[in-house]
């Protein structure tokens, strides 16, 4: 730490000595009393050539000049704005939108891309928007992924109708997963936490890529998934979602709005959903996706007081879900392989930010939440409970030296975890106290480069004290060409049953010693990752394009392997040798023009794990992934257009790992449509029609001795694609705006 505000204190002398005059400020617009940033709007000198652009947090700098005082900012729909500087002081430009300008007979409208990337962030981040999620049978946000690339979607198993995610050819438990940037799909929750968030309640989710801020952490390794839940401020008084697929299930999602007083809001949400229909599509005898019912409400209050600078929000959530797989006859026989996965769960979380009036660059975050996971679950005669009590505190400070070019963040977080298991008949009891500080440095000359240093430093009653360094910087090679590259390090502790339930859908025998410890006798997971993102705007044919490649590697010095590679038997153990590793590369080529746009990406993945008798491809992993989206919408007439999606995902061959079933080493590539058309007929009320796996796609004898489940060689976790072939859904929104 000694060293950490040494390097504060050099930073704080070494600008203060070349601040040089300039004018700094910030552009905003303003709604119900909240400002909010214009990032891109136009800064010049009147008369003069001489001019910037905003960031994305809207914030300028300047050069001052001696021909004139009066600077310009301009944004389209906003009326220009031409002020007086008369002094040296932080400027706070307030844009007002431009009704006087518009047009009665015609409207002229650019439509904002559903999924935007950040040209000036150093971070490689990719923002999925509402509009994107309402492309797809968003369910929750296990589905949110399936029109973008940036995230593959796989199936879990063959029984619990579990989507996992991966990125950069890693697992969930590898990226860090948070809602509002508290930590939220971990732990307990690893397995089934994706669809504890209905697709309805998001606003938005900011996909990183590469080791993210070391404000959220320690633990992400390979990116970080932040979701952006519907604020009450902003939120539409009513609205209704209803759904219904061809698989039974039925799903009704229900936010209501009240306005409590000038400074307070509320939202409630409601979310149920229930599949009572028996499928099983693979003549198996074994339910293709589970019976099931959940109950999910919560309820956010949102404080906002402009004159002072303060906002907070307060949320709380409760759910109830319940999952019942296996046989069909294990409904009604108790003989016969069933399961029954029952969870229970409380959030609770208090944030308040508060920005200094008098100096807006200053800032001052809090967060607080608490959460308790209780799972309940059988799986044939294996038994499975975890329960998990969380609480994580964070306070932030961000204060700028000099000038806007130069900030820091600096602050202080606490988590705290409880984990009680039963598992079989072992009960594994653990505790997880982690006391951490950090230190970010960013620069941005608001031209052409700027990059953000972070360290942090931990104490952890299991893993002892640690540094974490991470680094990530942007520059513009040219005005269409930007390169951005990061590195950093994380580490975490590995939950072999809660991350990996599927060893429960198998016979396979575990050993005793991984049931008898606290940390199940294994080190803590450490990792590097470095990579780099190149990303060319181009204009062909009256639209804009970008040529987007990335590249991230990640190496693991003390990885944890999952050891499928022995008949019967299931191994757990540290890949110490530094070798297991993950390289991704991915070519993208995005293209819109007026009212369509595409998307297309071709992926590859080397990933290799350790193992204890050598290196091996990881199994389950495409060797390349080919991703093609295409959206459009119809022309207006008045209120009501056609909306238009089709999206193409085709997943190269995967290495098996040894089982009954298969005798070749690898699977054959495969490929699967999903699609939906949706008719708005006003901004009230709209319907939408649509089909997953439309090419009808199905897994033969996904389940290793599905005709004799108790048997040693049963197994239902080897899948590497669908199993149900395909699955149509309809639905309908309705909204009142005012």
């Amino acid at each position: 730490m000694k060293n950490l505000f040494s390097l504060s204190f050099f930073l704080l002398v070494f600008t203060n000595l070349y601040s040089q005059e300039k004018v700094i400020g910030k552009v905003v617009f303003e709604d119900s009393g909240v400002s909010y940033p214009i990032g891109g709007s136009s800064i010049y000198w009147q008369g003069t050539q001489s001019g910037t652009i905003s960031n994305d947090n809207g914030e300028f700098e300047i050069q001052k000049i001696e021909s004139t005082n009066n600077l310009v900012i301009s944004y389209i729909g906003f009326k220009t704005q031409i002020i007086l500087i008369e002094k040296d002081k932080f400027y706070n430009v307030v844009l007002v939108y431009d009704d006087e300008n518009e047009l009665d007979d015609v409207t002229v409208t650019k439509r904002r891309n559903a999924v935007q990337r950040s040209y000036i962030l150093p971070q490689n981040v990719v923002k999925i928007s509402e509009q994107e999620l309402l492309n797809a049978a968003c369910c929750n946000l296990s589905e949110s992924f399936e029109t973008n690339p940036s995230i593959d979607v796989n199936h879990s198993d063959a029984v619990t109708g579990t989507k996992q995610i991966e990125m950069l050819g890693l697992k969930s438990p590898y990226i860090l997963i948070t809602e509002e940037n508290v930590p939220m799909v971990r732990g307990a929750s690893q397995t089934f936490g994706l669809g504890f968030t209905p697709g309805t309640w998001i606003e938005s989710i900011q996909v990183t890529k590469g080791m993210g801020s070391v404000i959220n952490g320690y633990e992400s390794i390979v990116g970080q998934i932040n979701t952006e839940l519907k604020k009450p401020l902003t939120d539409i008084p009513l609205y209704i979602n209803m759904f219904n697929s061809a698989d039974g299930r039925y799903e009704l999602n229900t936010q209501v709005k009240s306005i409590v007083s000038q400074k307070i809001n509320t939202s409630f949400f409601a979310h149920y959903n229930k599949r009572d229909q028996i499928n099983d599509k693979n003549k198996d005898n074994f339910i293709d996706k589970p019976i099931q019912n959940q109950i999910n409400l919560l309820n956010r209050w949102q404080y906002t007081n402009a004159e002072k600078g303060i906002v907070s929000f307060f949320n709380l959530r409760i759910l109830d879900d319940l999952k019942k797989i296996g046989e069909k006859s294990s409904l009604t026989d108790d003989s016969k392989w069933g399961g029954r996965i029952k969870t229970k769960r409380f959030d609770s979380s208090f944030k308040l930010g508060y920005v200094n009036p008098n100096i807006p660059y200053q800032t001052v975050g809090f967060q607080l939440a608490f959460n308790v996971h209780d799972q309940n679950s059988v799986y044939g005669n294996s038994i499975y409970n975890i329960k998990q009590e969380s609480l994580f505190l964070n306070l932030l400070y961000n204060t700028i030296i000099s000038n806007t070019k130069n900030k820091i963040k600096i602050g202080l977080n606490y988590s705290y975890d409880q984990y009680d298991e039963l598992v079989f008949i072992y009960d594994i009891f653990r505790s997880d106290k982690s006391l951490g500080s950090f230190f970010e440095y960013s620069y941005d000359n608001l031209n052409n480069l700027n990059f953000v240093l972070g360290l942090r430093y931990d104490t952890h009653n299991n893993m002892g004290s640690f540094f974490t360094p991470r680094m990530h910087f942007r520059y513009n090679i040219n005005d269409n060409l930007s390169l951005k590259g990061a590195y950093g390090q994380g580490r975490k502790l590995a939950n072999i049953f809660s991350e990996n339930q599927i060893i429960f859908l198998t016979n396979r025998s575990i050993e005793n010693k991984f049931l008898s410890e606290k940390l199940y006798v294994l080190n803590p997971e450490k990792a590097s990752n470095y990579g780099f993102s190149l990303d060319q705007k181009f204009n062909l044919f009256g639209g804009q394009g970008n040529l987007i490649f990335d590249y991230y590697s990640t190496r693991f010095s003390n990885k944890v392997i999952v050891d499928y590679e022995n008949f019967g038997k299931i191994d757990f153990y540290n890949s110490d040798y530094g070798k297991s590793k993950s390289n991704s590369s991915q070519f993208e080529v995005l293209f819109s023009k007026n009212n369509w746009n595409i998307t297309a990406a071709y992926k590859m993945y080397d990933v290799e794990n350790f193992y204890k008798d050598g290196l091996k491809e990881k199994p389950l992993q495409p060797k390349n992934i080919i991703f093609f989206n295409y959206g459009v919408e119809s022309n207006r007439v008045g209120e009501k257009f056609w909306k238009f999606n089709f999206t193409y995902n085709r997943l190269g061959k995967q290495r098996l790992m040894r089982n009954p079933r298969d005798n070749n080493l690898y699977t054959q590539p495969h490929f699967s449509i999903n699609s939906q058309i949706t008719r708005i007929f006003s901004s009230k009320f709209e319907v939408y029609l649509g089909g997953e796996n439309l090419n009808n796609y199905k897994q033969k004898d996904p389940i290793i001795m599905a005709s004799n489940p108790f048997s040693s060689d049963f197994d239902a976790s080897i899948i590497h694609g669908p199993i149900f072939g395909s699955m149509y859904y309809a639905g309908l929104r309705f909204k009142i705006l005012n």
